[in-house]
């Protein structure tokens, strides 16, 4: 009896609609804003939702260094945080992927999707979206992290074998 090969999985662009079912899209293209300190500055309000309190915890904010991932790769391990949303922002401006599980009882294979994430754009995944750590391109990438610090465990892990292929954008 023969293996069923892996899925080979090709990121989409990231819009807010397409991430809708995962989190939120940390963007200000089309968003509304307004002026601050005597017409100097923009302010975009309220980009994401922010789910830190459960279980006496309390918002962090940090800084990740993300080594860049060869693609392709293999997929075999996901996270999720079940007391808090999560939320990355890049830095440096530099393009990186997304990799979340869409809700079901489907094999993980036919439930992940991939998206491109531009360097203007951050996302902010919503608690329990299983999702896999960050995956930097082309160089050394730095982002602003905004998730929960507290007691409790507030990271699973879950290996799904080595059924998908992450190829390049």
């Amino acid at each position: 009896m023969s293996e069923t090969p892996p899925l080979q999985l090709r990121p989409t662009i990231l819009t807010a609609a397409s991430f809708a079912e995962f989190g939120d899209v940390i963007e200000t293209e089309g968003r509304p804003w307004r002026w601050i300190n005597a017409g100097t500055c923009q302010r975009f309000d309220d980009l994401a939702e922010v789910d830190v309190l459960e279980a006496g915890g309390r918002g962090a904010i940090s800084v990740f260094q993300a080594q860049p991932r060869r693609l392709p790769m293999s997929v075999t391990l996901l996270e999720r945080h079940p007391l808090s949303s999560q939320s990355f922002y890049p830095l440096d401006a530099r393009r990186y992927l997304a990799l979340v599980a869409r809700a079901g009882d489907a094999p993980w294979s036919q439930r992940l999707v991939a998206f491109l994430c531009s360097g203007q754009q951050g996302v902010s995944y919503r608690r329990n979206t299983w999702h896999h750590a960050l995956i930097a391109l082309d160089q050394v990438s730095r982002f602003l992290v905004l998730d929960r610090i507290g007691p409790g465990e507030n990271c699973e892990e879950l290996a799904i074998g080595q059924g998908v292929i992450l190829l390049a954008p």
